[in-house]
């Protein structure tokens, strides 16, 4: 079709690669909420002194700098301790350095946007592929400084990537610039300076396979006694052998628990990191480790019992079941969730929804979810949309990357897999073919569940038409006329066609004789049962 971007091949999506469990680590006195306090606060501290020095290096970092950077922080934490600390630092600069590349990219899409719309007359329509020109001579004027803008910021971007240096804000930006809108961010100085520090403090340690419990430096027992290895400076702080300090708290891991219990009891290697929340005034344990993927699923194995396609939206995700020839059935279900308040509660209410979708893909015996491969990394600026801010507030607020890694993960855990798909066309081909014929007098479709549909029939290789034409060879003779006419010079061809024989019935063969005597109609009044009709082919006049 003229026009129509390519569609991409669905393909099922690869299962995690690890796996974090956490839980609370409660019954803790006030001396050791004293002693986590001035670990973390003395680890993060070497933790900035170390991230300054690998953003002083720049791209001219290499082994021999890594381990000068950790000889210099040995002294004042541990070997252990320094690994730890250098890595991660190492992390966040290789986070903040892809970070770098993508605002210029973003800043590059601007720019060509931009550019392309001031190149076109004032007023001018735009299509559904392409803006138009600017509506007025004064919002031309407004985009033509602010290209100037960003080409100098693009700019600037490009030389601190081109010189590998990067900008890293340890316990984050938006804290950072909460403390000049305290009134705002309904703050006092106390409880922001809490929050801050708090962030930066550092009590995370890799592990290590063949060690005590899967960790040396941050070790927990099978029955959930927690014991950390303390810095040299805070050696006095020691309540157990060899510089350690092993809190009253017990930690008991509930989600995953004997995974973990059967990792921890083969000396498995085991991540931990330790936070406070400052809101809830709890301490946290956070436990990772990795897993080998899983083989994926072949397409074909997965589609075996039907699919249930998913469309995901900023509110709910609407899902309908579709058998294996990519018929809908039954009726469509909503899993609703609310996008509002905490990052934390935000993702509470998007593991339930995609709970409840799993409970209900397993009690259908499916074994397979079609979703989009939605990515709108270029897609919420506003130079494209313009002033469609309702558009660009819903396009943003749609949680794709938080689903996706929820459901992946999530999914593999149930043993059902996740057939990523082209998003292209779907809700309006969707709606376009199925919304209509599935509505009826007790069920109204929406444009959400029709999409649905059309996801998952991309997702087993049917075509989103509900009917697809015949081929052309089947609509006619072979292109020709599909009526086959008789020749002139055929004898007989104006006659009708000859009789059949025999009641006129698939089941009784049309020889078999007749076993009952034909009797007259029943409308016909005062007429013997024996009386024989008879017609003549002529007329007979006197």
């Amino acid at each position: 079709m003229g026009g129509l971007r390519e569609v991409a091949a669905p393909f099922v999506v690869p299962g995690p690669s690890g796996v974090a469990v956490r839980t609370r680590l409660g019954q803790l006195t006030g001396a050791d909420e004293e002693v986590l306090r001035r670990v973390g606060a003395h680890l993060g501290a070497l933790a900035g002194h170390d991230l300054k020095a690998r953003c002083r290096d720049g791209l001219a970092h290499d082994a021999g700098a890594w381990a000068v950077r950790k000889r210099e922080l040995t002294p004042h934490s541990s070997a252990r301790w320094a690994g730890a600390v250098t890595k991660a630092t190492h992390d966040q600069w290789a986070l903040a350095r892809r970070c770098a590349l993508a605002h210029i990219r973003s800043l590059e899409a601007g720019i060509r946007m931009i550019a392309h719309r001031l190149s076109l007359p004032v007023g001018s329509k735009g299509t559904k592929r392409a803006p138009g020109g600017y509506r007025s001579r004064r919002e031309w004027h407004a985009k033509a400084r602010r290209l100037r803008v960003l080409e100098d910021r693009l700019a600037r971007e490009r030389a601190d990537w081109e010189a590998g240096r990067v900008r890293v804000v340890r316990g984050g930006k938006r804290l950072a610039r909460a403390r000049h809108h305290l009134p705002a961010a309904q703050l006092t100085e106390s409880q922001w300076r809490e929050r801050w520090e708090a962030q930066r403090w550092f009590l995370q340690a890799d592990g290590e396979s063949g060690k005590r419990y899967g960790n040396e430096t941050i070790r927990i027992a099978p029955d959930g006694e927690v014991s950390i290895r303390l810095p040299n400076p805070l050696k006095e702080l020691a309540n157990a052998p060899h510089g350690r300090y092993v809190p009253t708290g017990r930690v008991t891991f509930a989600h995953r628990g004997q995974e973990w219990a059967d990792r921890v009891a083969a000396d498995r290697a085991v991540a931990y990191r330790i936070h406070y929340d400052v809101a809830r005034g709890r301490w946290y344990v956070t436990a990772s480790w990795q897993i080998p993927v899983a083989r994926t699923t072949p397409m074909a194995a997965a589609l075996t019992h039907g699919v249930i396609g998913v469309d995901m939206n900023a509110d709910h995700l609407a899902a309908w079941r579709l058998d294996v020839h990519g018929n809908p059935t039954g009726s469509p279900r909503r899993f609703r969730y609310d996008l509002t308040g905490t990052a934390t509660h935000r993702d509470a209410r998007v593991r339930h929804a995609l709970t409840r979708l799993l409970h209900w893909a397993k009690a259908c015996g499916v074994k397979a979810i079609a979703v989009e491969d939605l990515d709108f990394t270029g897609e919420k600026t506003r130079e494209k949309h313009g002033r469609r801010k309702r558009f660009r507030h819903l396009v943003s607020g749609l949680p794709t990357g938080r689903l996706r890694a929820r459901l992946t993960s999530m999914a593999d855990a149930t043993g059902i897999a996740v057939i990523a798909v082209d998003p292209a066309y779907t809700s309006q081909w969707g709606a376009q073919h199925w919304q209509k014929p599935l509505t009826s007098t007790t069920r109204t479709t929406t444009r959400h569940d029709a999409a649905s549909i059309a996801i998952g029939r991309r997702a087993q290789g049917h075509p989103l038409r509900r009917r697809a034409a015949p081929p052309r060879a089947h609509r006619s003779d072979v292109h020709g006329h599909r009526t086959a006419q008789a020749g002139s010079d055929v004898p007989g061809r104006e006659e009708p066609r000859p009789r059949v024989p025999g009641p006129r019935t698939r089941s009784v063969p049309p020889d078999a004789e007749r076993t009952r005597a034909t009797s007259a109609s029943t409308t016909v009044r005062d007429a013997p049962d024996a009386q024989v009709w008879v017609q003549d082919s002529l007329l007979l006049t006197d």
